[in-house]
């Protein structure tokens, strides 16, 4: 039986949800948008309810933050109720697994990966005053909090402070691979560099773009790449890697669309000729 004709004309698709909560930079809802990430593989998700969760937690941590405690003293408080008491912390037994990136299931389970960990704990530390960021750094988001006497840099997954000798550890491998090193070498500050909110939330749309390409799962890949073209409508490699994964589930007209917009606008691309020569095998393919 069909929606009556009011119910139909106020019916939102989840994509089109999103597209509204990411049209604009100035106060782009991070949390709201990254919980409604998780619609496409729960579709009964309710956005409002997982944010009033998070609600009451920041509640819980607002009651335990007196009127006096210095910055220092809400970074402690806010990392001993995360980390600690709830038990928030790394899936380090299933790291790969896609629900670690639905902030719905992260809150109920209380492990995630460290992008989605960080959202959570950076609304928090918001909602006491804290100046946190998030840091987009090679391999592993990280947290900071500028403090009148310095900056702390966080691992989300495990609650740890990070040194600069820890940074420049963890960077090493990151250099080698990328040739970063000797007279080509970058000092560790400029990893730091604040995440926007809209790269904080593709980082973690990302990370779901690769679990599904690695497990070549394109029926759960193309919601997300829609999810990255609307975020990100100028980033052309997103309409190819969507164009692509539908010529893999079989549908060439929509393979067609994708891959000839990446081949119209992205005219620098390295790619262009095995792109192309795709695009002229999809044309072939009997509808």
């Amino acid at each position: 039986m069909s929606l009556p004709f009011f119910e139909q004309f106020n019916a939102v698709t989840p994509l089109a949800y999103f597209g509204s909560l990411v049209q604009e930079d100035d106060g782009f809802p991070l949390l709201e948008a990254a919980i409604a990430c998780g619609q496409d593989e729960y579709p009964d998700l309710d956005v409002q309810v997982v944010l009033g969760e998070v609600d009451q937690l920041v509640a819980r941590l607002r009651r335990r933050c007196t009127s006096e405690s210095d910055p220092l003293q809400r970074l402690r408080t806010l990392n001993q109720f995360f980390f600690l008491d709830l038990g928030f912390g790394g899936n380090v037994n299933n790291y790969y697994d896609p629900d670690n990136s639905f902030l719905n299931v992260v809150i109920r389970t209380r492990r995630g990966i460290p992008i989605s960990l960080a959202i959570l704990w950076l609304e928090l530390a918001g909602s006491v005053g804290l100046k946190a960021k998030g840091v987009n750094f090679p391999g592993h988001f990280m947290v900071k909090v500028n403090l009148p006497n310095g900056q702390v840099v966080i691992d989300p997954f495990t609650g740890q402070s990070l040194s600069r000798e820890d940074l420049s550890e963890r960077l090493e491998p990151y250099k080698r691979r990328t040739g970063l090193v000797d007279d080509f070498d970058i000092p560790v500050g400029l990893y730091l560099q604040a995440a926007q909110p809209r790269e904080v939330l593709a980082r973690l749309l990302r990370n779901l773009k690769e679990i599904h390409k690695a497990q070549e799962d394109w029926q759960r890949l193309i919601p997300v790449q829609d999810r990255l073209v609307m975020l990100h409508p100028d980033a052309w490699s997103e309409y190819r890697d969507r164009g692509l994964a539908w010529a893999e589930m079989g549908d060439a007209a929509q393979a067609v669309i994708d891959l000839q917009i990446y081949m119209d606008q992205a005219t620098d691309a390295l790619d262009r000729d095995a792109i192309g020569q795709r695009l002229l095998e999809l044309r072939r393919t009997p509808s």
